[in-house]
């Protein structure tokens, strides 16, 4: 698949949002991708992870033993791109502030890609990375479908991108004022009570 061929699957399912939003990473931005809108149709989601895990094949050598997803923005996501590579497909959630893999265990040394739905700044993706290598995982890669910082976003291990989708994001306290005229809504999952 191409980046336009990707966008044409969040765009056809209304996923590619415009206004003013507040992002999970405290960022602000003119475009939001509500990926939920493309996970609620079963075929859209296996058209772009079954894309994600043919990219994540080529580009891993050697194979992979599990997906571990951060929860809950990663968990449609990876499910669909394990079963695709034929591997089983877990998560780690946030407990007293932390990721930890609560549900799950991993062998010592099982080769592990971290899958995410959108990746902007890396943050969620450095700290499972982080959570992993904690328990003798061997993190060979993180992929996701959409990286909103086309190549910026610096992960720790290879970031495998099935489409770079370059969108300006601002601190709070420098938005443009064409941004700052918007009201912010913040339509993430990250800290919902």
């Amino acid at each position: 698949m191409t980046r336009d061929d990707v966008l044409d699957v969040f765009r056809s399912c209304g996923a590619i949002l415009e206004g003013h939003f507040i992002l999970s990473s405290g960022l602000r931005s003119p475009v939001f991708i509500q990926k939920a809108r493309v996970f609620q149709y079963p075929d859209k989601t296996e058209i772009v992870c079954k894309a994600l895990a043919e990219k994540i094949r080529a580009a891993v050598p050697g194979g992979v033993d599990y997906v571990v997803s951060p929860a809950l923005g990663g968990i449609v996501p990876g499910y669909e791109t394990a079963r695709h590579l034929g591997v089983p497909a877990v998560w780690v959630e946030r407990e007293g502030g932390e990721m930890r893999l609560r549900r799950f265990e991993l062998p010592p040394g099982a080769r592990v890609v971290v899958v995410e739905d959108i990746v902007t700044t890396g943050l969620s993706s450095r700290e499972t990375i982080a959570a992993l290598e904690a328990l003798g995982a061997k993190v060979v890669a993180c992929a996701c479908l959409i990286d909103r910082s086309d190549g910026e976003a610096e992960v720790g291990v290879p970031l495998i991108a099935l489409a770079g989708f370059k969108v300006p994001a601002y601190p709070a306290d420098q938005l443009p004022p064409e941004l700052a005229a918007l009201p912010a809504v913040k339509p993430g999952s990250r800290n919902l009570a």
